[in-house]
């Protein structure tokens, strides 16, 4: 792609991970997090709408599945700015050939790596040690309404987590497992 980023595919169609090449020499790094002009053609026109940045502190505790529904569906770049996540996506997207299928891939403050995630897949991740620090730059604004997730421990989608859960919110403890009558997200 450039001299700055990298682009793999990965068995997901659409899902990719993207490998920031870092320039350094003895006083440290530079390393590109985004670039609009590269990543465009991943972007499908849209734009980056929000930026978030979170903090877990514990080892073994883990955020998601998350997603969100029409009009305010998102492609997001994850990054994990300070320690180790194991960083998951599965692909809900109605008619799709993976439909139900996960996506995990390591990501490290040491790696520069970072996970394009298109609309129609739900997101979370575990910390793989702790004071993990992860950006998320999003194509939409959060909407509450639109808000949807999966539980990530549902077996249905048999997502292997590295390690035990020690922790998730309540929130997303409750989140539903899937039954036969969901057949996925209209993109």
């Amino acid at each position: 792609m450039s001299a700055r980023l990298s682009v793999e595919q990965t068995p997901l169609a659409g899902l990719l991970v993207i490998r920031r090449n870092v320039l350094s020499d003895h006083r440290g790094y530079l390393e590109r997090l985004f670039c609009s002009s590269e990543l465009a053609p991943f972007l499908d026109g849209r734009k980056i709408a929000q930026i978030n940045h979170t903090l877990t502190r514990n080892a073994g505790a883990a955020r998601g599945m998350h997603f969100q529904r029409q009009a305010f569906q998102e492609t997001k770049i994850v990054s994990c700015l300070r320690g180790e996540v194991f960083d998951v996506a599965v692909d809900l997207r109605k008619g799709s050939a993976t439909f139900g299928k996960w996506y995990g891939t390591v990501l490290s403050a040491d790696n520069h790596s970072s996970l394009h995630i298109p609309e129609g897949f739900a997101h979370g991740f575990q910390t793989l040690c702790s004071d993990c620090e992860m950006l998320y730059f999003h194509t939409a604004s959060y909407s509450a309404e639109a808000e949807g997730a999966v539980n990530m421990l549902d077996p249905a989608f048999g997502i292997e987590w590295p390690m035990a859960i020690t922790e998730r919110s309540t929130r997303d403890e409750s989140h539903p497992f899937i039954t036969s009558a969901f057949e996925g997200l209209e993109i």
